[in-house]
């Protein structure tokens, strides 16, 4: 199904509908601020584990990342210091994806690799359907490994002709960027870019 939503002022009612699929177990395309992600409630691990084989990926070795709506649920999931809190602080909602420690709240799928991705994306569908959910979802771009990134990418009609398939609900938000995300990590008192996307941290 392909479903139109606003991005300026999402309709609860077409939220409701996206969280009541989550809840059943399926799996999402939705906008975000850079690509478009392929997403599923994290506390359901045949969810997870159905996106890691559509995506070619192991759920227990993969980086895997969580769109949250705010700051303020992210250190039930992972361990935030001081001063990531205050760098995440100035730079989300945004085009970042923050590597941190995980803690002991992590699903069972994610606990052997102990960090996490937190992202907090500058896009009103997505965060708007986390906290109607009321926990975060998983996050991977649409995007296979070794593709470049492509206009199909981000025009969400294109994209249901690829991958409609494979999701339940493809959302319509609107062309996204043509970038991916910014990947600090913050697993040490020093802070790395270990990818430059579309993000530009603010220290």
């Amino acid at each position: 199904m392909l479903l139109k939503i606003y991005p300026e002022n999402p309709n609860p009612r077409e939220i409701a509908r996206v969280v009541e699929v989550l809840r059943g177990g399926g799996i999402i395309i939705y906008p975000t601020d850079t690509v478009y992600g392929m997403g599923c409630d994290i506390f359901n691990a045949r969810a997870v584990e159905t996106i890691c084989r559509l995506k070619n990926i192991n759920p227990r070795k993969a980086n895997l990342s969580f769109i949250c709506h705010d700051l303020s649920n992210i250190s039930e999931y992972a361990r935030v210091s001081n001063a990531t809190f205050k760098l995440m602080k100035r730079n989300l909602p945004g085009a970042f994806t923050f590597i941190l420690q995980g803690n002991n709240h992590l699903p069972k799928l994610f606990k052997e690799k102990q960090t996490v991705g937190i992202r907090v994306p500058d896009n009103n569908i997505a965060r708007s359907i986390v906290r109607e959910l009321g926990h975060p979802i998983l996050s991977t771009s649409v995007k296979d490994g070794e593709d470049e990134i492509q206009a199909h990418f981000s025009d969400p009609e294109l994209i249901y002709e690829r991958y409609g398939n494979l999701a339940d609900i493809v959302i319509d938000g609107g062309n996204c960027a043509l970038e991916t995300s910014t990947i600090v990590d913050c697993t040490s008192d020093e802070f790395v870019i270990t990818r430059q996307g579309k993000g530009e941290l603010i220290y």
